[in-house]
């Protein structure tokens, strides 16, 4: 059948566009055209927002107070430390423990056995007395494991034996009395704080006078009140807080200064009047009530302890690099900060050290290093170095001796104290042998410490592990370190 339309027309009429009406008309269920777009649309309409109920509308130009909600604050009802009290908690001493076992046959350490070789290797209990006076002087440090034992004891190291020989018989010259001057160096843990501390111990029990500082940290950190001296050239600086606790210890930690009486010519500058026939504790009590007068009260002391017929004098410092730094956290007036050796106690300390000034009854003058909390000091190595030589390990290996850098400034200040020609000794410690290690297991596992059977074995083992002795790391590895 033909079409009715016949191709001549189709081909001879326009297209027309269609419109939406028509389009609507002829289809009615086909969806109107869209504009293109690369998003996609939406099916369904986001919710609606939440109003607050209250419709505020600004106008342009208008500025608007917006008050926020103050969140409820939570009221810190913990006690505020007391001034202080943060140092005397970091500072505390523990020294015994109700809780660990007694040591059956633990000898005292007295005046008869602090130098017997027979005891080289065992563990000696520190008389109740001489605890007393350590702690007075602050020979104890926070870091020691007094607390794990019953009571304090010390072991009797080939080092410990060797200084309770000298403090004999330097005890027992008249007349002829030496003086020893000795720097302790060694690595982290070796018992250089240790050594110090038997040495006061010796010589409490001899009767002699100790006087010793500390922490050289504490003098020049920056903590304590300064001020210069008058009439000093060039200026020199005092702490009499420092000086006022240092007196009020002195009385304490020697009781023999209640039986000697003050036997200098009263000066006629001091700020208070000297009463006549005053004892040396009580001089030093004077001195300690009033900071403002410790400097001259100290300086009278000193005098004092330094004439003849006197007991001999042992002066200690811990953390010698600290006194040996460049600067200290203390200002001059020209805003540079003030050398170690200008403030007045350490400047005191090293003119005993250098040989500058005498002992005439003899004595110890001892500073030991620290290796755990000590700045870099090229000058102390330097010197210590100079005078210590080349180091001959446990290995055998031998380490020579520092040269100067010729790109360091070295202080010659620190140089000039630390001279063999003065008599300074380097005295280095190394670790324990292994029969000293043994007997300091022995009395840890009688303490209840040490779980293991202290064998030949289970000693050469820790002795190894420690380094070859190390105290400190001894004790990590058998007392502190549990599997």
């Amino acid at each position: 059948m033909s079409s009715s339309i016949c191709w001549r027309c189709l081909s001879t009429t326009s297209p027309q566009p269609l419109r939406h009406g028509a389009l609507g008309s002829r289809f009615p269920n086909s969806l109107p055209a869209l504009a293109f777009s690369t998003t996609t649309s939406f099916q369904f309409p986001l919710p609606p927002k939440k109003s607050s109920g209250v419709k505020v509308t600004h106008r342009k130009g208008e500025k608007s107070l917006v008050i926020k909600k103050s969140k409820k604050q939570v009221e810190n009802r913990a006690r505020r430390p007391a001034p202080g009290e943060r140092r005397a908690l970091r500072k505390r001493i523990v020294l015994s423990n109700v809780n660990a076992l007694e040591v059956q046959g633990l000898q005292n350490m007295d005046v008869e056995n602090m130098f017997d070789r027979r005891l080289e290797g065992q563990v000696l209990r520190l008389p109740g007395p001489i605890v007393d006076q350590l702690r007075a002087v602050e020979a104890f440090k926070p870091t020691q494991s007094w607390g794990l034992f019953q009571s304090p004891g010390t072991l009797m190291r080939r080092e410990t034996v060797d200084m309770g020989k000298m403090i004999a018989e330097m005890s027992g010259q008249e007349g002829s009395r030496k003086t020893v001057r000795r720097v302790l160096v060694g690595e982290k843990g070796s018992g250089k704080s240790m050594i110090l501390l038997q040495a006061m111990t010796m010589a409490f029990l001899k009767g002699w006078t100790v006087i010793n500082l500390p922490e050289a940290q504490d003098i020049t950190i920056g903590h304590t009140p300064y001020q210069p001296l008058p009439s000093s050239s060039p200026t020199s600086y005092i702490q009499p807080a420092y000086l006022a606790n240092l007196l009020r210890t002195l009385p304490t930690a020697n009781p023999h200064l209640s039986t000697l009486q003050f036997s200098q010519p009263s000066a006629t500058d001091l700020p208070i009047p000297i009463p006549p026939n005053i004892s040396l504790a009580r001089l030093a009590s004077l001195g300690a009530s009033d900071p403002e007068i410790a400097h001259p009260i100290f300086n009278l002391l000193i005098s004092d302890l330094l004439s003849p017929g006197r007991p001999p004098i042992f002066l200690g410092l811990d953390g010698l690099a600290h006194a040996m730094q460049p600067g200290t956290g203390y200002t001059a007036p020209n805003l540079k900060p003030i050398h170690p050796h200008d403030l007045m106690i350490l400047d005191w300390y090293f003119n005993f050290l250098s040989g500058k000034q005498k002992l005439p009854n003899g004595g110890i003058v001892m500073a030991a290093t620290s290796q755990s909390n000590a700045p870099k000091v090229p000058s102390l190595d330097l010197a210590l170095s100079d005078l210590e030589g080349p180091i001959m390990t446990r290995a055998g290996q031998v380490i020579p001796k520092k040269e100067r850098n010729p790109f360091v400034r070295y202080d010659e200040r620190v140089l000039d104290v630390l001279q063999k020609e003065k008599g300074v000794q380097v005295q280095r410690l190394q670790g324990l042998s292994k029969e000293e290690a043994r007997g300091l297991m022995e009395y840890w596992a009688k303490s209840g410490m040490v779980r293991e059977r202290v064998s030949e074995g289970f000693v050469g083992e820790k002795w190894a592990i420690s380094g070859g002795g190390v105290v400190g790391e001894l004790e990590r590895a058998v007392v502190r370190m549990r599997v």
